[in-house]
């Protein structure tokens, strides 16, 4: 129960142990070409350039940040919490001249604030967090897609923690490029990171194709500014995906089984059922630490729904108490980074956790560990805040 990874769904782990079979057998083809499909639908969106990166959520950011920049452009960066940072760092490490702007940890940006940042900054690409786990605030996107536009900037959104729990709209918000990962709301493991591309994006990084000399053809292209990395440069995940399915590595089937799983499970659940399940059991989570009498850290109107971060009670040890759910209820809750670590906890409600029981559970045994660690707080005050909310939908 804390901000990810999570507990993944059964039958997802029940995929991952399906027989492995050979990258270039039809089964295998057939099932990427089904993966690529659901994920469509998982983002919403048309693109045909929609695959997975093999690797973490990680992966997937720095995929998209390498093939998309060429050394000396400018990127911009709303940094919010820990993940704007991570952002910032790769795109420097992909040789970027990158800009900051930077906002209270707790707090989120205007629109009018990242457009005038990138008026006075002209970037090539506008990279921001949708949701960050580090201060649990999710950044409005459905206004930059049209200010990229108009003036010409690639818009990059990493979604790794809200994916699934919150809304995500990749056409309609005027997305180039989206990430993400299976360990937060869509309900997997970390391992495999799905990613969306416009066909604006995917014409930059065609531009910058280069096939490497062992399984180069005639005719292939080989541009002078080519991805600065071979794992992960688009332009070949996108041929091995695609018709030509070029030999560029070997799929992670097991992974691949697990991802299909997740997203065949949001869609057959339905995707707004799916987000208002995590918007019902982040309200639950809310009001029940609200009614233990913790603080809730941050501007909860911009709070994401699949997680919540509350201030740690003064007088109580904060990494023992942790330990004490995890020992004794066998429930995992979270610290947090930087100017949070030992600050606050953040308690997730996500993917298969977003559930009634989950979330009664949790309360309880805070409830019983603060009071254990010297906590004043109201004898079932927290279950029942959490059963109210339950009772209103």
């Amino acid at each position: 129960m804390g901000p990810g990874p999570i507990s993944a769904y059964p039958s997802v782990l029940t995929a991952m142990s399906a027989p492995l079979v050979g990258q270039y057998d039809p089964f295998m083809t057939a099932t990427m070409n089904e993966t690529q499909e659901l994920y469509r639908q998982v983002w919403a969106t048309t693109n045909d350039a929609t695959v997975l990166v093999d690797g973490t959520s990680r992966a997937g950011i720095e995929a998209a940040i390498v093939s998309l920049i060429r050394p000396g452009d400018r990127v911009l960066v709303p940094v919010f919490g820990r993940f704007g940072h991570l952002l910032t760092e790769i795109a420097e490490r992909a040789g970027a001249e990158v800009h900051k702007i930077e906002t209270e940890w707790g707090k989120v940006f205007p629109a009018s604030v990242i457009e005038e940042a990138i008026v006075r900054v002209k970037p090539t690409l506008l990279a921001v967090v949708q949701g960050d786990t580090s201060t649990t605030m999710l950044q409005p996107l459905d206004d930059l897609g049209a200010i990229c536009a108009k003036h010409g900037v690639l818009f990059y959104t990493d979604a790794t923690a809200s994916l699934g729990g919150n809304a995500f709209e990749a056409d309609a918000w005027g997305l180039d490029a989206a990430t993400a990962g299976l360990q937060k709301c869509l309900g997997g493991p970390s391992g495999s990171s799905p990613i969306t591309l416009s066909e604006k994006a995917v014409a930059v990084i065609r531009s910058r194709a280069k096939i490497e000399a062992g399984i180069r053809e005639e005719g292939d292209p080989d541009a002078a500014d080519f991805v600065r990395s071979n794992y992960f440069d688009l332009g070949m995940i996108l041929d091995y995906w695609g018709p030509r399915r070029l030999n560029h590595h070997t799929e992670a089937t097991s992974m691949l089984y697990g991802s299909r799983e997740c997203a065949r499970l949001l869609l057959a659940e339905g995707r707004d059922a799916v987000i208002t399940r995590h918007e019902i059991a982040g309200a639950a989570m809310l009001a029940g630490v609200e009614a233990l009498g913790l603080q809730v850290f941050g501007d909860v109107a911009h709070k994401m729904t699949n997680v919540v971060a509350v201030e740690i009670p003064e007088g109580v040890a904060g990494d023992a108490a942790r330990g004490a759910m995890l020992d004794d209820f066998g429930i995992e809750i979270g610290t947090s980074f930087g100017p949070l670590h030992g600050r606050v906890w953040r308690i997730g409600t996500m993917g298969y956790n977003a559930r009634k029981d989950t979330v009664l559970t949790t309360l309880a045994a805070l409830e019983s560990v603060l009071r254990r660690f010297g906590a004043s707080v109201p004898a079932g005050g927290g279950v029942e805040a959490a059963l109210d909310v339950y009772a209103g939908v």
